[in-house]
């Protein structure tokens, strides 16, 4: 577990949780029927959320991982701290490639990806440990090992 997930507050953590779960409801996606929901934490304690949102154009689509990131980054933000990301699957499902690139563009590498399961409030009524642990504890760094960056940019060339 890297030093930023153990960081990030138990309430922080539930809050994210909750906001992931409140993204999916308005997730637009007639086409796969495949909700996705995502929450971002910002430095200042505001949750950006984001759904999926389809187009008839599949091209058009986007997730909902970079839908809550466009969104704080149009606005200006870019201090996040965490990232939550659910769906109706009982299993955990983890950002595809192209969200993944995006989230290694605006956020830390070790900053903490929290992949929740559907059934997440369920376990919870049960155990909370269970629900707890049901979460996988990701960060960016482990989910796009050896990723190209910003900072690559900077490098000398030949």
């Amino acid at each position: 577990m890297s030093p930023q997930i153990a960081a990030l507050s138990q309430v922080d953590r539930e809050r994210l949780i909750k906001a992931s779960f409140e993204a999916k409801a308005m997730a637009y996606c007639r086409y796969s029927n495949f909700r996705v929901g995502a929450a971002l934490l910002t430095s200042k304690g505001e949750i950006i959320k984001g759904a999926n949102i389809e187009n008839a154009s599949y091209g058009g689509t986007i997730c909902a991982e970079r839908t809550a990131l466009v969104k704080a980054v149009s606005e200006g933000m870019r201090d996040f701290v965490a990232l939550a990301v659910v769906t109706d699957v009982k299993s955990t499902i983890s950002p595809c490639g192209m969200c993944r690139q995006v989230i290694r563009e605006f956020c830390a590498m070790d900053m903490p990806i929290l992949l929740v399961p559907a059934d997440y409030y369920e376990r919870k009524e049960v155990s909370a440990t269970e629900a707890a642990e049901s979460v996988k504890d990701w960060t960016i760094a482990q989910l796009l090992p050896d990723s190209f960056g910003p900072e690559q940019l900077d490098l000398p060339r030949s």
